[in-house]
């Protein structure tokens, strides 16, 4: 089982979490969207460092506290094999459209689909669900559903971008509708909802 802390950061309110193992206290932070010195505290206070860095997609304010996690714990950065020439190049990821520059790190362990990491006792499984970007992913552990900006709260996110696909968003939203059983869903941005409640009120689901 895992324990979720949520700190919303970064330049448009992107959610980034922090994510441990209950039996082991493994640590994983799931889109550092830019410094957050709570985050930061809170890794420190739990004394086990940073196992993983988890990346649902590449655009800007996903990664770019990145590299500043990955000089200060040597955690595993992991995402989809897909996203690789998204997260270094400033025109997909959209850091050059904000006059941002997103300080180089390496991605050690490129994601299949299906892929599973072990977070101590805890699996956690990949899902590429390409549509935001060809190579935007989510992360399943327990009952919970880490969606990126693939799946929010009664939405879907934009397909205007570089290596966007609004076909290919509507077979992720398909995909993730036909998961077995509910989920408790954590987006990129804005409230958490649930797999039920989208199934329900979701209009991309219907």
């Amino acid at each position: 089982m895992i324990k979720i802390n949520c700190y919303v950061i970064g330049m448009i309110g992107t959610n980034c979490y922090l994510i441990e193992d209950e039996a082991t206290g493994a640590l994983a932070v799931i889109d550092p969207g830019d410094h957050c010195d709570e985050l930061l505290r809170e890794i420190d206070a739990r004394g086990k460092g940073l196992s993983y860095l988890l990346l649902t997609h590449g655009h800007y304010d996903h990664i770019l506290g990145a590299a500043e996690l990955c000089e200060r714990y040597h955690p595993t950065v992991c995402a989809s094999e897909k996203e690789l020439t998204l997260i270094a190049e400033p025109s997909y990821n959209l850091s050059k459209k904000h006059g941002l520059t997103i300080a180089p790190f390496t991605v050690d362990r490129p994601l299949k689909d299906g892929d599973s990491i072990m977070l101590g006792e805890s699996e956690i499984r990949f899902l590429l669900t390409p549509g935001h970007t060809m190579g935007s992913g989510c992360y399943l552990v327990d009952d919970s559903l880490f969606s990126g900006d693939t799946l929010f709260c009664t939405s879907v996110g934009r397909t205007d971008f570089p290596t966007s696909s609004t076909r290919d968003m509507m077979r992720s939203v398909e995909r993730l509708k036909n998961l077995d059983g509910n989920y408790d869903v954590y987006p990129g941005h804005d409230l958490f909802t649930t797999l039920d409640r989208e199934r329900r009120y979701n209009p991309y689901m219907n």
